[in-house]
């Protein structure tokens, strides 16, 4: 008679399961709830203690761990040996493990979780029961996802064995699964025992979301994948409520304009573009905001991102509906303003509640390299407030530092090499990704003159993700009548820079941090 050892805390499809294998002449050994389930179903069950001829202890954290389970797991078949010491030892074979293991994600995704329930549910025997069957595989069908269930029932009928494809595809499954579940269980205790900074070894773990239309491009395959913790106001926790399927580019694009976003604390609209702003305004309204952005670069704004840290109501629905955009953000719609937006098919509207909410203390930056990874600390700070040097004989004034530190918020999060340009709480102009600064700096004058007029740039602030190695973004500036700059500052040549600013009467700040975005 074959032999299974069913033992699960997802218990979903599990007595289903087990009635076809019962029916099909499998003996049915089982542990603790597992057994009682099973029980109460009306399933004869053998258990776990009358196989071993030792009673579980210790609260049950001792059951499994026994030679006459893992003996019978382990024995290859084909070796006489193996067989042969198996009857010396009167330990029958096991042909199927079925277990999952203890809820420890769930566990420690609680709020206010004590460490103490946490390392309760650190599962011991459940990880060494299916290694082992994982590692026999030619012999033992191991199985750790309910999903599985119905294709090992239907190979069963079909021929009376589980095939070597699919024990092999099941063994494969156990080993993702249980590098996944140790995986969490360091970053617990990793964050536990306050360690911090880049060890040795990194271990990291994710966990799909969904499939994506594409990658990059249309031939390139790709899916979204999000970090096993309770992170409010993040993008892995939007909620598609209408349009087609994400693809990569959308999630990169909205995940680009939401990092700016959080930067500000007044009704917000942020216009995306290739993962670069294109459109920045704050108002007293989130209608007014949106107009600003919209305003401020209306041909790049077409086939965008817009992202918006209030509702959005009927009155923004109306102005968005008016263009193509890709994807619209906010954390809520009104009944009205959805009904709007989603008249166009392909738009996809996006809920995200507590989109203020920032990344935790601690959270890294992953970047992929051939044959390896770039890991930093996410940039969290803007600049420290105590060292902004006005270093120039004009100082700004009150509302020209307001749209200095508006600009460099933008700025933080262009591609390098990046300009930004703001007045009056929106962007005039934005210059990203160039391979030199004076192009940046060029191009963002142009746009804001082509987009706004002449007269918007006069009296603007301009920001830089790092430093002026030459004097010519100031003689650009001063052409276009800006009338104040916001630079890191850092550079052998600053001076040459502040001298051309008190020429012209610019003021210039330094901030003492450079945000280069790659």
């Amino acid at each position: 008679m074959k032999r299974a050892l069913l033992s699960v805390s997802d218990k979903t499809g599990i007595i289903d399961f087990a009635k076809e294998l019962v029916e099909m002449g499998w003996e049915i050994i089982s542990t603790g709830g597992t057994h009682k389930a099973l029980e109460d179903a009306g399933l004869k069950v053998t258990g776990i203690s009358d196989v071993t001829g030792f009673p579980e202890c210790l609260d049950g954290r001792v059951k499994t761990l026994h030679p006459a389970i893992h003996a019978g797991v382990l024995a290859i078949r084909g070796n006489a040996e193996h067989m042969k010491q198996l009857a010396e030892l009167k330990i029958d074979t096991i042909d199927m493990v079925v277990v999952n293991l203890y809820p420890f994600k769930q566990t420690i995704l609680k709020e206010n979780v004590e460490r103490e329930d946490a390392i309760e549910n650190i599962d011991i025997g459940g990880p060494t029961m299916i290694r082992a069957a994982a590692k026999n595989y030619q012999d033992v069908a191991v199985v750790v996802d309910p999903e599985d269930y119905n294709k090992i029932l239907d190979e069963l009928k079909a021929d009376g064995e589980v095939t070597a494809k699919t024990k092999f595809y099941l063994s494969t499954k156990v080993f993702m699964h249980t590098a996944h579940y140790d995986s969490l269980i360091a970053s617990y205790m990793m964050k536990e025992a306050g360690i911090t900074g880049f060890s040795d070894t990194i271990s990291l773990t994710y966990e799909k979301v969904q499939e994506m239309r594409y990658g990059e491009n249309p031939h390139q395959k790709a899916a979204f994948y999000k970090e096993v913790a309770n992170t409010k106001g993040l993008l892995t926790n939007a909620k598609q409520l209408h349009g087609k399927e994400l693809s990569f580019n959308n999630i990169n694009d909205m995940n680009g304009a939401l990092e700016l976003l959080k930067e500000y604390s007044e009704p917000t609209v942020v216009a995306c573009k290739h993962a670069n702003p294109c459109g920045v305004a704050s108002a007293d309204t989130i209608h007014e905001a949106y107009v600003k952005a919209y305003e401020s670069d209306p041909v790049s704004i077409f086939g965008g991102i817009i992202v918006a840290n209030r509702e959005i109501d009927k009155a923004t629905a109306e102005e968005i509906a008016k263009i193509f955009v890709e994807i619209v953000v906010a954390p809520s719609f009104t009944e009205e303003a959805f009904e709007i937006i989603s008249k166009k098919k392909n738009v996809r509207i996006m809920e995200l509640k507590d989109i203020m909410e920032k990344q935790p203390v601690g959270s890294i930056d992953i970047k992929k390299v051939s044959g390896g990874i770039l890991v930093q600390d996410v940039d969290r700070p803007l600049y420290n407030e105590e060292e902004l040097k006005v270093v120039t004989k004009k100082a700004p004034t009150e509302q020209e530092m307001e749209d200095l530190k508006f600009a460099f918020k933008m700025v933080k999060y262009t591609k390098s090499n990046g300009i930004a340009i703001a007045k009056d709480k929106r962007s005039i102009g934005i210059g990203p990704g160039q391979v030199n600064r004076i192009w940046a700096c060029q191009q963002a004058i142009e746009h804001g003159t082509n987009h706004l007029g002449a007269e918007f740039v006069k009296g603007a602030a301009l920001a830089s993700d790092a430093f002026f190695p030459f004097p010519d973004c100031v003689e650009e500036c001063a052409k276009a009548g800006i009338t104040a700059i916001v630079t890191p500052g850092g550079s052998i040549n600053d001076q040459l820079s502040i001298d051309a600013c008190d020429k012209y009467g610019i003021a210039m700040v330094f901030v003492g941090m450079r945000h280069f975005r790659h």
